[in-house]
């Protein structure tokens, strides 16, 4: 006997490949179930073969031939045995069991292993009549797969029974834990793809442990799918011993369970013994919490499924490994068309898995496996949950008029704009405790948020410590969740959103640029939703953006990031939404719009630190109907033209304009100057582009059609330009905007570093102004000693001159 190697052992124990191996023992199946359920999974695979690359003879009539093969072979294999395998296995427990549950696929390029089931089930006829569980309607579901008019290769809207279309990787646990919130009998089966378990957002997402309460929340099954390989790379988890591994998950707050080979009898037993085992452990925590009423850190089951990529192709082609290996990714033959020998080699494939013992005559699945599939809403592809807004509940607000700020004297006042804004949003919460959240990185005392504390506390069911009760505001019934990672707690909101319920989350603007793809993939699935009729609404995802590039005070330039309005404005217009409200009254107008809305992402920018306050409640409401709007106060252009039109979009923006107009009024009484204001950033767009926008006539008649223009604004200028550049006269608007120029300034020093300042917006219409060329250059002069009077006081005391920190807008 040849002795075996260490190394030996350890790549045995890893291998994807032989009979089960499995951490629960059994064989719960029985013969003619075992038999039932591998003739299904059969039908799956087979199905997934077509989708890629059968466009006519779908049920193999006749032999193929190469009219019958798509011209372009697209999609992906590699994952989908594994997918169909664990969604067969979970059928059988929801049959069982009547669970609640939906199913989330990971791996990015699963589909066919998520929509073979949901046909075959049923729930996809119903939706798409022209998919019908017949031959003609075989030919149409593998026609429309990664097809021009048809759908593509994740799982997306299109897809029946699915809130997370994959096609980013790293966001499938996020998600699961924001759909299980305050679900108390939905269990939400996620499977991880081993590539995806690679990225930083996945990694974190790991915690979600920490956040699902057993006595209210429903609960998450966790499938790490290791097949071993990415594209053309092995993957780490795929790679590491097994002692180790356990050792991650458990280190994680998991219980694992490994079920592993490729052996399709055990492993159909292991599968089933172990999806048992962790159901009952599952329904055994939440019974116990539930009866106690007591809510603490449960180690929930997880499974671990090692399988072959690609498992039941061909071993190899041309010599060269295929099941078990990178090639098994995408499509695994990929020259069937042209090639006569691999058309010979493929149909050998799909006839090995014996579709005419799976169909009927006329293309249907045959009975004794029809009845194998869960009904009704029971149906993953048809559960409600997977179509939130169906679920959804209109959110119960209180008057937002009721938090306003009193204003006596516009722009005489300083108060912190946000800080109302959590009085709001307590009481929206207070009236919908169990559909509605806040979230946050770590952020909502910082972001003056901190009054929903007193309705409901941050989760926390980890360990406490003493301290904790003074002034944590933790506890195990908090429906707050705060992590630090803004992947995490994005990924768990739109969990929520997308099950029916509603919420709300603000960041820091320079981070919330980490969320960046995870919005542009948010955006795209609304954007797609927008054209399903039978996907109802969901609600919107309000996203509070604040400590502002204008008010780093103490960061610096690593928290000085305004970009994230650029990202938006990439995306549908049927679908985003930008708000900068300048003081409380109109943030509070703002949020409540916002709340109320459907299929949006909104967006709303606003600082939370002391800003001067402008308008009363009336004149807010009224302007953040507007979106755009002049202030007369500041204008004295009243019935005759301006010289120039000033412009501001943002709070800091707003009160230099203003301090500028107050300046320039002083130099030169007998200047006509118009003041607009910027609350919603669309309305600079044309109406052709954007719903929100302005047509071009109220655009010429707010800015006119040949006089400067200097815009003040927020974010980086060039958006403004970008939003703007079809305008009649965009060739004389000019504007000013964060210039990537900055570090640890007093707020105006900041502003004159990247000449948003009163003295350069003063400075600049008189360039601009051609009677001002002529005359202002004493002006000039003084605006620039002031700068630098400026400049050096805040070098000398640390702080901005008494008469700039505290200056009000003249009454």
């Amino acid at each position: 006997m040849t002795p075996v190697t260490a190394a030996e052992r350890a790549t045995h124990s890893i291998s994807a490949y032989g009979a089960a191996r499995t951490t629960v023992a059994g064989t719960p199946l029985n013969a003619e179930d075992l038999r039932k359920t591998h003739a299904y999974w059969r039908a799956c695979n087979y199905l997934m073969l077509g989708m890629i690359y059968l466009q006519d003879n779908p049920l193999l009539k006749e032999p193929l031939k190469a009219e019958h093969i798509k011209n372009r072979l697209l999609g992906h294999w590699g994952a989908s045995p594994g997918l169909a395998f664990t969604y067969i296995h979970l059928n059988r427990l929801i049959k069982k069991y009547d669970l609640d549950m939906i199913f989330l696929a990971g791996p990015g390029h699963g589909a066919p292993g998520v929509l073979a089931p949901v046909y075959l089930e049923g729930a996809y006829s119903e939706i798409y009549t022209d998919k019908s569980e017949d031959e003609e309607g075989l030919r149409e579901f593998f026609r429309q797969f990664s097809f021009p008019g048809g759908i593509g290769s994740h799982c997306t809207p299109e897809t029946p029974g699915s809130i997370h279309e994959g096609g980013e990787l790293g966001y499938v646990l996020s998600h699961a834990c924001g759909a299980a919130f305050d679900n108390p009998d939905l269990i939400v089966a996620a499977v991880v793809g081993d590539g995806e378990a690679e990225t930083g957002p996945l990694a974190t997402s790991w915690h979600i442990n920490k956040f699902l309460n057993p006595v209210r929340d429903g609960a998450v099954l966790p499938i790490l799918h290791l097949n071993g390989y990415k594209i053309n790379n092995p993957t780490l988890l795929a790679r590491i011993s097994h002692e180790e591994l356990e050792s991650l998950f458990r280190g994680y707050g998991w219980t694992p369970y490994f079920v592993e080979g490729s052996d399709p009898e055990s492993m159909h037993q292991a599968m089933a013994a172990t999806t048992e085992r962790c159901i009952s452990e599952i329904r055994k925590h939440q019974q116990e919490a539930r009866k106690a009423g007591v809510a603490e850190r449960v180690r929930w089951p997880m499974i671990v499924l090692r399988t072959p990529k690609g498992w039941t192709a061909p071993k190899e082609v041309d010599g060269h490994k295929l099941e078990g290996f990178w090639r098994a990714h995408q499509v695994p033959m990929a020259d069937v068309k042209k090639n006569p020998e691999r058309l010979h080699q493929l149909e050998s494939w799909m006839r090995a898995y014996k579709p005419e013992e799976l169909f009927d005559q006329g293309g249907k699945l045959i009975p004794e496996l029809k009845e194998l599939s869960p009904t009704g809403g029971r149906r993953m592809g048809a559960n409600p949950h997977a179509n939130g807004g169906r679920l959804k509940k209109t959110l119960r607000l209180p008057d937002f008029q009721k938090y306003a700020l009193k204003i006596d004297k516009p722009g005489a006042d300083r108060a912190e704009n946000t800080r109302p804004l959590g009085a709001f949003l307590r009481d929206v919460m207070k009236l919908n405790m169990k559909n509605f959240r806040v979230f946050g990185p770590d952020e909502n005392t910082s972001n003056k948020l901190n009054d929903i504390y007193t309705v409901t506390k941050k989760f926390w069911i980890a360990d406490y410590f003493p301290e904790d009760s003074d002034g944590g505001e933790l506890a195990p019934d908090g429906r707050v969740i705060e992590m630090l990672s803004e992947h995490t707690v994005e990924g768990m909101l739109e969990g929520y959103l997308l099950t029916g319920r509603h919420g709300f989350i603000s960041s820091y603007e320079a981070f919330i640029h980490v969320i960046d793809s995870m919005f542009n993939q948010h955006a795209k699935w609304l954007s797609i939703c927008n054209h399903l009729s039978w996907r109802e609404k969901i609600a919107s995802l309000n996203i509070l953006v604040t400590s502002t590039v204008w008010r780093q005070d103490h960061n610096g330039f690593t928290h000085q990031d305004p970009g994230f309005l650029d990202v938006v404005v990439n995306k549908s217009s049927a679908v985003t939404r930008i708000y900068l409200p300048p003081d409380v009254n109109s943030l509070l107008s703002v949020a409540n719009h916002c709340l109320k809305s459907e299929n949006y992402v909104n967006v709303i920018v606003c600082d939370k630190q002391m800003h001067l306050q402008y308008m009363d409640m009336d004149a807010a409401i009224v302007h953040c109907t507007k979106g755009i709007g002049m202030w007369d106060r500041a204008c004295n252009d009243q019935g005759s033209e301006p010289d120039v039109v000033l412009a501001s979009a943002g709070d800091i923006p707003t009160q230099e304009t203003l301090a500028a107009i107050v300046l320039l009024r002083a130099e030169f009484p007998d200047l006509k100057v118009r003041y607009v204001n910027v609350v919603d950033l669309f309305k600079l767009q044309p109406s052709t582009e954007h719903p929100h926008g302005l047509s071009d006539r109220d655009f010429d008649a707010l800015f006119t059609v040949d006089k400067p223009i200097i815009f003040n604004f927020h974010g980086y200028p060039w958006l403004i330009h970008r939003l703007a550049y079809r305008r009649t006269n965009h060739n004389n608007m000019h504007v000013r905007g964060y210039k990537e120029q900055g570090n640890i300034n007093t707020p105006l020093e900041l502003a004159i570093e990247n000449e948003i300042d009163r003295f350069s917006l003063a400075m600049d219409v008189i360039k601009r102004v051609p009677r001002l060329q002529r005359i202002g250059a004493h002006a000039m002069e003084k605006f620039r000693n002031e700068q630098i009077a400026c400049r050096n006081y805040a070098y000398e005391h640390g702080t901005d001159k008494p008469d700039v920190a505290g200056w009000k807008w003249p009454q």
